[in-house]
């Protein structure tokens, strides 16, 4: 279990994480989401101990992470912008991976050309940004962490190896147990694979539980005729004389106190991830505007 408690982290005058406490249960894939400057990668960067906090603690199964390379070798980390050295190649990457991580998988790692098709003796610097995703992903998944790290993973990737991308990382979490720590602005795509998820915004974090529990807890309500006025509404549209809502409440509780009020018409609709983003951003001042439902 990966757990942040508390973590400040300041840049100058500038506030990166405001008292941030975060949990990523073992064995899970959780998604870490939120508008750009909410402090993501700034987190991640102390989930990996690359960054010291100013106070509060980061620590796995219980243990510090930052400056613990017994800790470190059991995390694998792909950032937003891929590291490589400036005339290597994949197979001079491929040594230097073996060198720090013990359980280097040499056997997946040939296997794994026959996914990605990248040339072996090519310098990475003459890959194309997709295909340098695709050697970040290559090594990372043969060094066979027990935690997985990725921001923005399959940014630059065409539909096909994302699609692609994404089924490696499920079957690692299916066969191995891979922890797996997901930020992305895509949240379509998070939502096929998630089971956490963790909505930050200005260094805080806003929302964290389940996605079953945060898809069962909002929902989309369209009526017409008179909203009861015990329930909590996040927003407000109407259409003529269509009315719609998001509430708060479980979708039985919506439908039983609506239901009593003998509306003319009413339906209480899921809600997408990206749909609950929009609206619990909504309550901290995050306006979306002329939204069409």
């Amino acid at each position: 279990m990966l757990e942040m408690k508390n973590v400040t982290k300041t840049f100058g005058a500038f506030k990166a994480l405001d008292n941030l406490t975060m949990t990523v249960p073992r064995g899970t894939v959780y998604g870490l989401v939120g508008p750009n400057g909410a402090g993501k990668s700034t987190a991640i960067r102390h989930l990996t101990g690359i960054y010291r906090p100013d106070c509060g603690e980061i620590t796995m199964e219980g243990s510090p992470i930052y400056e613990n390379p017994e800790q470190k070798v059991r995390i694998g980390y792909i950032p937003d912008e891929i590291f490589y050295f400036p005339s290597a190649t994949l197979e001079d990457m491929r040594k230097f991976y073996a060198g720090l991580y013990p359980k280097f998988d040499q056997e997946l790692f040939d296997r794994l050309y026959g996914v990605f098709n990248l040339p072996p003796k090519s310098p990475i610097r003459r890959f194309s940004k997709g295909m340098q995703k695709q050697a970040a992903f290559h090594l990372a998944i043969c060094c066979r962490p027990e935690v997985l790290i990725l921001d923005e993973p399959v940014d630059g990737l065409d539909p096909v190896m994302r699609r692609q991308v994404m089924s490696l990382i499920l079957s690692d979490v299916a066969e191995h147990g891979t922890t797996v720590l997901i930020s992305s602005h895509n949240l379509r795509e998070l939502e096929d694979v998630c089971d956490y998820v963790g909505i930050m915004d200005q260094g805080r974090m806003l929302l964290e539980r389940s996605l079953a529990d945060m898809q069962g807890a909002t929902h989309k309500l369209q009526m017409v005729g008179d909203l009861p006025e015990d329930l909590e509404v996040l927003h407000q549209s109407s259409s003529g004389r269509l009315n719609t809502y998001i509430l708060r409440g479980t979708a039985q509780e919506i439908a039983d106190k609506v239901g009593a009020a003998n509306p003319v018409y009413y339906d209480v609709l899921p809600l997408s991830l990206e749909e609950i983003f929009i609206y619990e951003l909504g309550g901290v001042n995050y306006e979306v505007k002329n939204i069409i439902l």
